[in-house]
């Protein structure tokens, strides 16, 4: 991202919420609805631990008339004292209690949502995984998360204790007291939930600014790192640290502004609060001085007006976080709602491979309107042979292989394996008849044994090493001290080109599917490495159809038919022999590439360790 663009997403306005409040709790109370159990007996526990903190300021105002009154006094009150203590101790067992019963349904929605959004990011398309930021993505889902947790968290039994308690003190004191007070807490109430609502709404504009900053500084970030070598080779070290630090200082000014709003916030709620309190308080000195009232009324009206603010302040809090929680919940909740490109029918019937043959059928299809990749293509690979394609860089080769593997469905036309249309199966079946040996080979930061058995879930060591042998990579494993549990690095960075590419094939032979796809399989390596990984290519394509996209011609030169691609359309095919006889484009690329055999790298030594 350039700083030009980072400058523009920074000063474009917040944008509305995509996901309102509503849909939020709704999806939320659908995952909970399951344990409505827990939560009832997490409720119960939250009100009889309210009436327990509600109680304690009567018990106190008996205990301070009892002793405040010593002529009366025949004992020491130690019932009330003792009862003074067990209500405290109930409150705070018994919202103990509601945390420890209600913990299990909070974290198992986290749990399950987190799962939701693994889950639901590989179901989406192709297109929407070459368009997302992965760097500003997992912040998204990490803050999402986190917004859950409070709100089925705090925010839950926080809001509902709170305005349980309010309702109880104001009816206390309505029942015992002057009107007044009831009319002062009242006005002190409304005036701090107004001003509370209102300020908030404003801060929420600052606190969606400094999220969007902070996935721009993750992506910008994320792309740095993976980008290390690219950022060693031109020495734009400094270049990287200006950009992130231009985002960053963006970062911390939005940072700034929302502390500021949250200064004013909190300010005015504490003032709001003051003047509730010294109002009631007054009134309250007033009714001592002309006898109205005893100091154990005193003592309980203080303890109810405190009882009442503070939970007022705790009520303000919540709905600030619970405002919070909502904007880093949009992300997930906006993201969950991402429609996969292609939505299939879970009816929809295995693919059923017998002899293998593919047909591609008047084949059309562009990334974006208005771009057509391919126009009208037609071929068919017969079953147990080999077809090829060759042809420029941008002419439709690998659009072909994701067409294949349904990553996106035909614009017009149709592909089908053995008869069947691959839309009227499930895309599942269809790629498990499929072994790919792509054309960059990325590997799980995990061990040798792991990647290779990724080809086939619940492979055995047994069927792993068969596998590496087969590839004959076995040699170069058993030679490292950790063998076959040797560490790989993040996307295989440990491992040569060349070993990655064997650690692919050994995977797609572990696979043993009906159907391959190599794409490009040999492009990145030198001559050495490739004549020695072709070998075991055209072994393996042995009695499997195989579509082969290929820069370098010397690897299709054994394919039963090869195609010549230029701008989405097929310009020539034919068997290798058949092109360089007709003379034409076919045989004017394989001269040019004849002619510069002598420049190909000399062999390189395996470098895994």
């Amino acid at each position: 991202m350039s700083q030009h663009a980072a400058t523009v997403s920074m000063n474009e306005p917040a944008s509305k919420p995509a996901t309102r409040a509503g849909q939020v709790l709704s999806d939320l109370w659908q995952v909970i609805a399951g344990f409505k159990a827990r939560i009832a007996l997490a409720l119960a526990c939250l009100i009889v631990a309210k009436i327990a903190v509600v109680s304690v300021p009567l018990v106190f105002k008996r205990i301070v008339d009892e002793l405040s009154r010593p002529e009366h006094v025949m004992a020491l009150p130690a019932a009330l004292l003792v009862g003074y203590a067990l209500l405290r101790f109930s409150s705070t067992l018994f919202n103990e209690l509601r945390d420890l019963v209600f913990s299990r349904v909070t974290q198992h929605t986290v749990a399950s949502y987190a799962l939701h959004t693994f889950s639901h990011l590989h179901a989406l398309s192709a297109r929407f995984h070459a368009q997302r930021r992965i760097g500003g993505l997992l912040p998204d889902i990490d803050r999402g998360t986190n917004g859950i947790a409070f709100l089925l968290g705090v925010g839950l039994f926080t809001l509902v204790p709170t305005v349980l308690e309010i309702a109880m003190v104001i009816g206390i004191m309505t029942s015992r007291y002057s009107p007044w007070y009831t009319g002062i807490l009242a006005v002190t109430f409304i005036i701090y939930c107004g001003f509370t609502v209102l300020f908030t709404t404003r801060r929420t504009v600052f606190q969606r600014r400094v999220n969007r900053l902070d996935s721009n500084a993750k992506s910008l970030l994320a792309d740095s790192l993976i980008n290390y070598d690219t950022v060693k080779y031109f020495t734009n070290e400094q270049l990287e640290a200006n950009r992130f630090s231009h985002i960053m200082e963006h970062w911390a000014e939005a940072a700034v502004s929302n502390q500021k709003a949250l200064f004013s916030l909190h300010v005015g709620q504490s003032a709001i609060i003051a003047m509730g309190v010294a109002s009631v308080m007054l009134l309250a000195g007033q009714g001592v001085m002309t006898s109205q009232m005893s100091v154990g009324d005193l003592v309980l009206i203080n303890a109810y007006v405190i009882q009442v603010c503070l939970p007022l302040n705790a009520l303000g809090f919540v709905y600030r976080e619970a405002k919070d929680a909502l904007v880093n919940a949009e992300k997930l909740f906006q993201l969950l709602r991402e429609k996969p490109e292609i939505e299939e029918s879970p009816s929809l019937p295995a693919l059923r491979v017998a002899a293998g043959e593919v047909v591609f059928d008047n084949v059309s299809f562009g990334y974006e309107p208005g771009r057509t990749i391919l126009h009208d293509v037609s071929f068919r690979i017969a079953p147990g042979t080999t077809v090829a394609v060759v042809g420029g860089s941008g002419s439709g080769k690998s659009t072909l292989a994701r067409l294949l593997l349904r990553f996106y469905d035909v614009g017009g036309g149709r592909i089908s394996v053995d008869g069947q249309d691959i839309r009227g199966v499930s895309t599942r079946s269809l790629r498990e008849a499929i072994g790919v040996v792509p054309q960059e080979t990325l590997l799980f930061n995990d061990t040798i044994a792991y990647n290779i058995g990724y080809g086939r879930a619940g492979a055995t060591m047994e069927d792993i090493v068969a596998a590496a042998k087969a590839a004959h990579i076995h040699e170069l494993i058993d030679s490292l001290p950790q063998k076959y549990e040797t560490p790989v690095g993040e996307r295989g960075v440990k491992m040569s080109g060349g070993e990655k590419q064997r650690i692919a094939l050994a995977r797609a032979i572990l696979k043993n599917p009906p159907l391959l796809i190599f794409d490009e399989a040999t492009s990145a390596l030198d001559s050495h490495s490739e004549r020695a990984i072709q070998a075991e290519l055209d072994q393996l394509s042995q009695n499997r159809t195989a579509l082969v996209i290929a820069h370098r011609l010397s690897t299709v030169v054994n394919a039963n038919e090869i195609l010549v691609f230029e701008r989405g359309r097929i310009i020539e095919r034919g068997t290798h022999a058949a092109l360089l006889e007709r003379g034409g484009p076919y045989a004017s690329l394989w001269q040019m590439q004849l002619n510069g055999e002598e420049n190909a790298d000399p062999p390189r030594a395996a470098h895994l360790a």
